[in-house]
């Protein structure tokens, strides 16, 4: 009987090349492929999956993120471009952990590694040891975004939050703007105001969120809206809406910049 599976990944051409090398396995039947982490929760509870391949790092919620809120967990293949990842994978003992690009020889041993753990019926351990600690994970680990990870060339560049001046909206990304440089992240604003630490960013727009570090100074304009301006040179006008967040930011400063 062939193992349902379901490939979870934000990148077409990686789900693309993924199943091209599982129609050479003919113990696997592909029933789905998601691109986020919200369709991959609805394709699971609809598909009910006997292994996932599961990206760690998407825009909406990471592959850690997606398995806490499974009820039932399925075998779990990690895949990732980012090996920093690898230890926290192998923590709540996936099945196995495959750092793109992998190849065909490195998918099979995987694979070979899974079907080797359902022949010994350990797939209910399995899934005990990853409810255990994923509980761990989610009691210790640090919510806040500490940085970002940015693809570019073939390559990963790590940008820090701390060195991050504002953050802006660009179609289905976002600019992360440091002093002197620019970066494209696949991501919306309301996912990574999410991930940030209110206590370092303030969102003053839809479109922009700023470090709080680098305001240099908030006048108001009238009409509910302020301007900034940036430690930098630059200015930015706040949206009216965002009041209320300009009012809390100026009493948290004693009325003054």
């Amino acid at each position: 009987m062939k193992l349902r599976c379901i490939i979870i990944d934000d990148e077409y051409l990686a789900r693309r090349r993924l199943a091209k090398l599982l129609e050479e396995e003919k113990d696997i039947l592909i029933v789905a492929e998601c691109k986020n982490g919200k369709e991959a929760l609805e394709k699971i509870a609809l598909k009910e999956p006997d292994l996932i391949f599961l990206d760690v790092q998407m825009p909406d919620m990471d592959g850690f993120a997606v398995l806490q809120k499974l009820k039932k967990l399925p075998f779990v293949i990690f895949t990732t471009a980012y090996d920093r990842y690898a230890l926290k994978a192998f923590e709540i003992n996936a099945v196995d952990y495959l750092l793109k690009p992998f190849d065909e020889d490195r998918l099979r041993i995987a694979l070979q590694r899974m079907f080797e753990l359902k022949r010994k019926e350990k797939a209910s351990v399995l899934e005990a040891k990853i409810q255990q600690l994923l509980h761990t994970l989610s009691e210790k680990e640090d919510t806040h975004r500490t940085s970002f990870e940015i693809k570019k060339n073939g390559r990963l560049l790590s940008v820090l939050t701390e060195d991050i001046v504002s953050i802006r909206s660009s179609g289905n990304y976002v600019e992360l703007l440091t002093e002197g440089k620019k970066y494209l992240f696949r991501a919306t604003m309301n996912a990574v105001e999410e991930e940030l630490d209110p206590a370092t960013f303030l969102r003053v727009h839809r479109a922009v969120i700023l470090n709080k570090l680098y305001i240099w100074s908030c006048t108001y304009m009238g009409n509910s809206e302020y301007k900034l301006r940036l430690k930098t040179g630059t200015e930015v006008i706040s949206g009216r809406s965002y009041k209320k967040h300009l009012v809390q930011f100026l009493n948290d400063n004693g009325h003054h910049l």
